[in-house]
């Protein structure tokens, strides 16, 4: 799209998007019709957008039940409200907004709960491809207009796409917007999971496996709640470096030990971590996380994405000696209305967000930002949609 073009909620706009078509195909830069955002419905020029782990694992088809093609994937962006749908009031055209897959319609029993941060309606979904609304897409090819499937609740490797208004967090004006993309997934998953999860008290002991972007995240918020050690575990030694710089205090290569991980990390505890944190999606890893809590009151955070169908490695016995393990969604939070405090945060140093953006690129390059984070050369690839004087 041309800079300064100017769309009402009445038009379709034509835009380029990445276009998956099966299982680790290439990824297609092509044009596409976005239609305009129906009732309750939002249309958003991305700006920034970024890779995670969950968008290569739908780009793979990993899980053959979560297969649908052609598709756009991506959930992890920043950029613009450009129109609106009939009924939506807290959101105009020119808010800064970043899209979540989580969303919060705020009118369910589910939003009015502090028990959960899920939406009866809009909570996340990755059997998901069309809109709540009618059961349609509202991106299609150019040529024929066939339908192009939604992915996550949010579809943001597109310049425009469509969302429903409870996946859309408007966000303050002077916050960069380059740096808020990482709010829709990695940072709101890892930080939230040490401050609202587990509520991590000054002075714990963490454990952390994997070190990826929602693990250094995770350590981003063990570090700002105070805890004394916080140990760092993954097979990648070059992972200690930006561990290190994140606040990982030790460090755990299982590569390199004669004994269980969680043997080791009793040993450098008296017993245990009060915390683990499992971000690897791998059942092996889930045991030795939880194995390597205090008994009595040791407590597992399960970050991963796990591919089904596969079960908990543990046996419920296991649980009478006092350790605790939890899923957790987006961080507990509750996306619309404690995301932006959660913005405002970082802006203050609660996460320092650039140490997370390892590479950035042109949006066509969006294929080469996969390959990096194939080859584990990357935590977060940023790709520009748009020029930087955008933001």
């Amino acid at each position: 799209m041309e800079e300064g073009d100017t769309h009402s909620a009445a038009n379709t706009i034509t835009c380029k998007a990445a276009v998956v078509y099966g299982p680790g195909q290439p990824l297609v830069i092509q044009d596409v019709l976005v239609d305009p955002p129906k009732k309750m419905e939002v249309r958003i020029r991305i700006l920034y957008t970024s890779i995670c782990h969950t968008d290569l694992g739908a780009w793979l088809g990993t899980n053959e039940a979560q297969r649908a093609y052609p598709r756009i994937l991506g959930h992890e962006a920043s950029g613009v409200v450009e129109s609106v749908g009939e009924g939506v009031t807290e959101l105009k055209a020119g808010d800064h907004a970043v899209p979540i897959f989580n969303g919060e319609c705020g009118s369910c029993d589910y939003c009015k709960s502090d028990k959960t941060n899920l939406c009866e309606k809009y909570r996340v979904n990755p059997l998901k491809s069309v809109m709540v609304n009618d059961g349609k897409c509202r991106f299609r090819s150019k040529e024929g207009g066939k339908p192009i499937f939604h992915f996550l609740n949010t579809s943001t490797f597109s310049e425009y796409t469509v969302l429903d208004s409870a996946c859309v967090v408007k966000i303050d004006p002077t916050a960069p917007l380059r740096q808020m993309a990482l709010l829709s997934c990695c940072i709101a998953t890892g930080v939230g999971a040490v401050c609202n999860t587990a509520k991590v008290q000054p002075g714990s002991t963490v454990a952390v496996f994997g070190l990826g972007a929602v693990g250094l995240a995770v350590v981003e918020g063990a570090r700002s709640r105070g805890a004394s050690k916080i140990i760092g575990v993954d097979v990648n030694p070059d992972k200690l470096t930006k561990g290190q710089t994140m606040g990982v205090t030790h460090f755990v290569n299982p590569k390199e030990l004669e004994k269980p991980v969680h043997e080791v990390i009793r040993e450098m505890t008296g017993g245990g971590v009060e915390y683990s944190f499992e971000c690897a999606g791998n059942l092996d890893v889930v045991r030795e996380a939880f194995l390597s809590t205090h008994d009595g009151w040791g407590l597992t955070v399960v970050l991963g994405v796990h591919a089904t169908p596969a079960m908990l490695p543990l046996h419920p016995m296991e649980l009478f000696d006092g350790r605790r393990i939890v899923g957790s969604v987006f961080g507990d939070f509750k996306g619309k209305s404690q995301l932006p405090r959660l913005a405002q945060d970082c802006m203050r140093g609660v996460a320092r967000l650039d140490e997370f953006i390892t590479h950035q690129l042109p949006f066509e390059k969006i294929n080469e930002a996969f390959q990096l984070l194939v080859r584990g050369k990357s935590l977060r690839c940023l790709l520009h949609l748009s020029s930087p004087q955008l933001n």
